[in-house]
Parts: structure tokens; C-alpha cells; sequence
């Protein structure tokens, strides 16, 4: 369908309004409009408003199919996917979770055990057709030391092929030790990463929070954080993340995971936080299949009550830029997954009804984390962009949500890739307990 060679035009495709610019057509309620898209030299030549009548000879008609830009996936943990066969999670709870990864963290993650799982993930994203990827990196000592050199190999074998960016993670109360968290602080500059950690109540944490975003402006680095997993009320790291941003004068991004909680507050509560994260330019992602399998999962045989997700359609009314992400993939934290973003967004429509309008929410796997990571032209389709993206052979929001288009078309620099997924097989020898 996508020829191989050559400048070539794709006709009657369905273009969204919140995903391409310029085009003069009319949307319909969905927000697509039907267009064609010239593609030459690596780059989308032209996008205009289809016409039968102006359609070029030799055209590759796509019959109103949708072609969206390639995938932008935010928050991912790429050095602990697939290791559920040899640890999994003895009963899908938060605390399961981080003591089976602890214990394989601290028996299994060499540098080689590390890179082909990291590898197998990324072979993974881009069939699936993600073009951009942030993972996590435990950096409890000594991991740091093993993991970010992986890292930065792989991010270089993937350099055209998938934007990799990492954050270092580790819990709040390793910034106790101000010396060993400035080692990590220049560590993680020196890989042009971003400075992460993960947050909850502990009795200092604003003054853990001032050593975090001093290091963060010290080395110019953006922040990333996972703040309030939890169903706990009383957990209100987002607000005083918010504040600390605030009262340190930080003009750097941050981008804030999970916040689980705060659908859990009463609303006065919820919304002064809202206000604050919107007053210091917050960006936040939700993780909607990670945190529909490990929130108020229950013991006692009883159904879960809650979702899981933050207040996103609350966060989007006060501009808060807003997306949705992988997360975790086949390991403690969940035990599903691929690092497939139409997926992800799948899910994110049932869970958090991005729909009835659709509205912009295809902006939140796409251009809206593109601008959290600073990748100029990525996650949207424009005239004298790349010419990446994704053919579906949905043609309308129910038909492209309802199934796994796995035989969608992938494009990269113009040209089809080839779509395979890698087997599960090649990690058997990893997997021997």
C-alpha cells in the first residue's frame, strides 16, 4: 500500500483536527476531515483538504482510513519490563509490587540483563508505532551505576528509530544523603537525562523537595516525578510539589505521574491543588492500565470500587497540559502490557471518557507529551514535517477503539516499516529463576 520508492500521495485519508494544522476541510462531529497527504524526501510535502476532482494519477487511495502521527509515550519503566516470569507479583498489591521488583533488582540486573529486556521493549514500541519514549531508571545504588550506561548504548543503537530520553528514580528519602543524590544529580545531567524521584508523606518532604529542584537548577536539568500512587486521602505531594515549584522559581519542566489520590479528595481540597499545579505550569500523566490493576485491588474477595486515575478532564479545564502513558509492562507493577500506545489510548477512553466530545484528547498520546519532552514536530502532521505516522484501518473513533488494528501500517521517514514483534521466547534464558 506505501510505496517503497519515490515521492508518492496518499488520498482520502481521515485527518484529526487536534493532530494537523492548516488544513481548510470540514471536520465532521468526530473532528476528522478527509485529506490528502503528499509525502517526498523523508517529509509530509503537503496535507490539503481531499478532493476527488484534484487527486493526482496514481494516488494510493486509503478509502477514509485514519492516519494519525506516530506515538509519543511519556512515562514508561523499560529497565523492569518482563520480569514477571521469574518475579511476579504474589498478589497485585503496591507493597507486592515493590518487593518483588527489589528482590530481582537487587539478584538479577546486570548491564546484559538490563539491555536485552530494554531492547526487547523498544522492538516492541516501535512496531506498534511509537516514534518518542521516557523511561524510568531505578537509581538506588549501586543499579545507577549498571543501568544508566545500558541507557546511554541504547539510546544511541536507537537514534532515529525511537527519541529516548530517562529519568532516574529512586524513593524521596534517598535525598537524605545530599551528597550521594548530587553524584546522581551530575550523573543524570551528564546523560542529558531528567532528575525524577518518587514522593509521598514523609515527615520532610518540603525540605526534600528544595534539595530536589536546588540539584534540578543547579545542573539545568527538567524534573519528573511520581507523586500520591495511592488511595490514601491524606497523600498531597502533588500540592506541595506545586508549591515547592512556586517558591523556588523553577522554569524548568516538570512532569508529575499517578496523583491517584487526589481523585480521592474532597473536591474544595482537589481543586486548590488543581489551581496550584496549574499556577506553577505542572504537566501531569495518568497511567491508566497500571493503576486500574493496582489500585484498591482488596484481599478480602471484593470488588474494587475506584479506577485508579487522577482528575485529568478537572486538570485539561485549567490548562494543564495532560497525557496518558505505557507505565509498567509485564512485571510486578503490571502484569500485562506491550508499549502500545494505541492501546493505552484505547483504554484511556473507556476508563477516563475521553469521548462524547473526543474533543483534543488524541493530543495526550502525541503532541501534548512531545511538548513535556521538549521534541520539537513530533506527535503531529504538518506540511515540511517528518513523514511518520501511523495508517489504521479504522475510519471513525468506534471502528479504530475496537479492535487491536494489528496490522496497522507504520511509517517512518516515509517509508513502511516492518512490524515485528519480537517473540517472548527470546528471554527464556533470562527467565530461569
Amino acid at each position: 500500500m506505501i510505496p517503497a520508492s519515490g515521492p508518492y500521495h496518499l488520498a482520502n485519508v481521515r485527518v484529526h483536527q487536534s493532530l494537523t494544522s492548516d488544513l481548510a476541510a470540514a471536520y465532521d462531529s468526530d473532528g476528522f476531515a478527509l485529506a490528502d497527504i503528499a509525502v517526498a524526501d523523508v517529509k509530509i510535502s503537503s496535507i490539503v483538504a481531499h478532493r476527488q476532482s484534484n487527486t493526482p494519477a496514481g494516488a494510493v487511495d486509503l478509502g477514509g482510513r485514519i492516519v494519525m502521527p506516530c506515538f509519543v509515550d511519556c512515562h514508561t519503566h523499560i529497565d523492569k519490563g518482563h520480569i514477571w516470569p521469574r518475579n511476579p507479583n504474589p498478589d497485585g498489591t503496591f507493597m507486592g509490587a515493590l518487593n518483588a521488583t527489589g528482590a530481582d533488582r537487587a539478584a538479577r540486573w546486570s548491564a546484559d540483563d538490563v539491555a536485552r529486556r530494554m531492547d526487547f521493549s523498544l522492538r516492541s514500541a516501535y512496531a506498534h508505532g511509537t516514534r518518542a519514549l521516557r523511561t524510568h531508571l531505578d537509581s538506588v545504588a549501586p543499579q545507577e551505576e549498571i543501568s544508566w550506561p545500558v541507557f546511554e548504548t541504547m539510546r544511541e543503537k536507537w537514534r532515529g528509530r525511537i527519541e529516548l530520553q530517562a529519568a532516574c528514580l529512586l524513593g524521596v528519602e534517598g535525598v537524605r544523603d545530599t551528597k550521594w543524590f548530587e553524584r546522581l544529580a551530575k550523573r543524570v545531567a551528564a546523560a542529558k537525562g531528567v532528575l525524577g524521584v518518587v514522593t509521598y508523606m514523609v515527615p520532610d518532604l518540603e525540605e526534600l523537595l528544595d534539595q530536589v529542584f536546588a540539584q534540578a537548577i543547579k545542573h539545568g536539568l527538567d524534573l519528573d516525578f511520581h507523586a500520591d500512587e495511592t488511595d490514601a486521602v491524606s497523600a498531597i505531594s502533588l500540592k506541595k510539589i506545586a508549591e515547592a515549584a512556586l517558591w523556588n522559581g523553577f522554569d524548568g519542566n516538570i512532569l508529575v505521574g499517578h496523583c491517584c489520590s487526589l481523585a480521592r479528595q474532597p473536591d474544595l481540597d482537589a481543586l486548590d491543588t488543581l489551581d496550584k499545579v496549574a499556577k506553577a505550569g505542572l504537566a501531569v500523566v495518568s497511567l491508566p492500565m497500571c493503576n486500574l490493576y493496582l489500585q484498591d485491588r482488596r484481599g478480602d474477595g471484593t470488588t474494587p470500587r475506584w479506577r485508579g486515575v487522577t482528575l485529568l478532564h478537572e486538570m485539561k479545564a485549567r490548562g494543564i497540559p495532560v497525557a496518558v502513558a505505557s507505565d509498567n509492562t509485564r512485571d510486578p507493577f503490571y502484569a500485562y502490557g506491550d508499549l502500545d500506545m494505541l492501546e493505552v489510548y484505547r483504554m484511556a477512553t473507556r476508563i477516563l471518557h475521553f469521548d462524547h466530545p473526543v474533543g483534543d484528547w488524541p493530543q495526550a498520546v502525541t503532541s501534548t507529551p512531545a511538548k513535556v519532552m521538549r521534541l520539537d514536530g513530533f506527535g503531529t502532521l504538518a506540511a515540511g514535517g517528518a513523514a511518520d505516522f501511523i495508517v489504521f484501518k479504522g475510519r471513525n473513533w468506534t471502528e479504530l477503539l475496537s479492535r487491536p488494528e494489528s496490522d496497522r501500517i507504520v511509517v517512518r521517514e516515509g517509508r513502511a516499516i516492518e512490524r515485528q514483534l519480537p517473540d517472548y521466547a527470546e528471554l527464556d534464558e533470562l527467565m530461569v529463576k
